[in-house]
């Protein structure tokens, strides 16, 4: 192990202050996520660098200098501003990896509206719950956007209010052209609104998480740690696999590089393996966030480097646990550190690798990082032995802690337990600091990297005149984490039959999203319950779990 001089040094270099015994993170009194980002490159040194190159399916590239993405940005704001926007308004962002859905970011934050972001992947039921649950007024989205078209349909049949769309394309483009260059951003404060994202719970539909403008420098000491210090590299180019509607590919990759005056690569495709070494080798990228599902698929390529040597140094993951076989195949064939970390939407960051300040081992999450309080704690809140397994929380001054859900500001109780932020999410740490992910607590399922509740996908089977109850639980799964199964008991007569089966599937895909159907299905004719009546999902969890071991 390093040295404690070595760790604080590499600490120091991050951006973390050494207040008395503990670490800090500076957080400043006014902040701005478009003027902390883009802007403050427009001008200067950085004006003309590359902020962000676009490649799209047919392989035309595009770039965009700080200069040209800033102008771009503040000309959509005046007209944002003209349109209505006002301060603390969400606005919509249904959009994918493109030069439109940075712009409409920038815009958003400018005008102090919050960015609501939505991804391409939701089906019309969740985004017809997005879109009431926060009454959008504006929304930006592609050319092609069926399901949103289908949702704002739905909701126009019921005399819901349904939202102002901005397509890209000349719609689009128009906005930027006739607006004005020299529009002054709204002034906001580190703790003012600035980001919605609705993400799964392990209860009721999606819950819309709002962040201030604070979370990019609450961030930041963290990112620089999972990039191993080395995110002012010269040459350095910034992509990412992951959605920029989701955490990991906007606060964990794209607006931290812009912070930095670094070049991002946009690409819309979709992920493979093989795509995705050819646009890295092509675009010589340096650094990266991926999922683990991204990195177990590559990982089935002996050589990475076979068709074209990578540029890629750095990796950073999170979202589910990382095999070590998975590190070990970083490090020696894709030739590149891997720093896997973990935290939660609602506060994150709390856990990781650095290899520049202390060695990796492979399975591990890493050591709890600085700036906040990590304690594993039994039911009861009380720290847990060395070696002993114990649930994961902080406390309620996190810098990252959010705002709360969406008209529901401040810590939920689901995420109390006394005076600690509660993860639901079990761990062990070793003698020397190492955590090691243990699993679930509630019912919750990681799959792929994508959070995703039970109670939505059992919502869309029992829109099936067959089903007549559903429960859904996460089985372990050796490639994604862990994979959706739906155990259904069907109505009187029907017969669970393969096509059913594909039936049931195909639903849940078009009416959520295509990362959230049951990639398993098991009817049965009964349900084990509570006292209360309701469904012991543990109950059925352990059951698979009997099974898998062949009892």
């Amino acid at each position: 192990m390093p040295d404690a001089p070595q760790i604080a040094a590499a600490y120091r270099a991050a951006g973390f202050v050494q207040a008395a015994d503990r670490w800090t993170i500076p957080i400043p009194t006014s902040a701005n996520i478009a003027a902390d980002t883009v802007a403050r490159h427009a001008r200067g040194a950085r004006a003309a660098h590359a902020a962000l190159i676009f490649e799209d399916d047919a392989g035309t590239v595009m770039r965009l200098s700080f200069a040209e993405l800033e102008d771009r940005a503040t000309r959509l704001a005046s007209q944002l501003a003209r349109l209505g926007a006002r301060p603390g308004e969400p606005i919509g962002v249904h959009l994918d990896q493109r030069p439109e859905t940075a712009i409409a970011h920038l815009a958003i934050y400018k005008v102090g509206a919050i960015a609501c972001t939505m991804s391409l992947l939701h089906g019309p039921d969740t985004l017809a719950h997005i879109l009431t649950d926060t009454g959008l007024g504006l929304c930006f989205t592609c050319r092609d956007a069926s399901a949103l078209d289908v949702a704002v349909a739905r909701m126009s049949s019921t005399g819901s209010a349904i939202p102002s769309i901005v397509r890209c394309g000349s719609e689009f483009d128009g906005l930027v052209a006739n607006g004005d260059p020299a529009f002054n951003a709204v002034a906001t404060s580190a703790d003012t609104p600035a980001l919605l994202m609705y993400t799964s719970g392990s209860t009721g539909l999606p819950k819309g998480m709002l962040h201030a403008h604070r979370i990019l420098h609450a961030y930041m000491p963290t990112v620089r740690l999972f990039y191993d210090l080395a995110m002012d590299s010269a040459d350095a180019v910034f992509w990412t696999p992951a959605d920029w509607a989701w955490v990991g590919g906007l606060l964990d990759l794209v607006l931290p590089a812009w912070m930095h005056g670094q070049t991002v690569l946009a690409w819309s495709g979709r992920f493979d393996a093989r795509r995705s070494l050819e646009l890295m080798v092509r675009h010589r990228i340096t650094h990266s966030f991926m999922t683990p599902t991204s990195l177990k698929r590559l990982a089935e390529i002996a050589d990475p480097h076979a068709n074209g040597a990578l540029a890629l140094r750095y990796v950073c993951t999170g979202g589910e646990s990382l095999p070590g076989e998975v590190v070990k195949w970083a490090e020696h064939a894709l030739r590149a550190t891997c720093n896997e970390f973990y935290g939660l939407t609602e506060f994150n960051h709390l856990v990781g690798n650095c290899r520049a300040a202390y060695p990796i081992r492979p399975g591990s999450m890493g050591r709890a990082y600085p700036g906040r309080s990590v304690r594993l704690v039994d039911e009861h809140g009380a720290d847990v032995a060395t070696g002993e397994v114990g649930e994961i929380v902080s406390t309620h001054d996190d810098p990252t802690l959010f705002l709360g859900y969406w008209g529901r500001l401040g810590i939920p109780e689901s995420l109390r337990l006394g005076d600690h932020v509660r993860t639901h999410d079990l761990a062990r740490r070793d003698a020397d600091g190492y955590i090691w992910y243990q699993g679930r607590s509630d019912d919750l399922i990681k799959s792929a990297g994508y959070r995703i509740g039970p109670a939505e996908v059992e919502d869309a089977l029992l829109k099936h005149p067959a089903v007549a109850e559903a429960a859904v639980i996460g089985v372990p799964d050796p490639d994604r984490g862990a994979i959706v199964k739906a155990f259904v008991r069907l109505r009187d007569g029907e017969c669970g039959t393969a096509e059913l089966v594909r039936a049931l599937q195909q639903m849940v895909k078009n009416d959520l999203a295509a990362y959230k159907y049951p990639r398993a299905i098991e009817f049965v004719d009964e349900f084990p319950l509570t006292s209360s009546g309701k469904i012991r999902r543990a109950e059925l969890r352990r059951r698979e779990a009997a099974r898998a071991a062949g009892a």
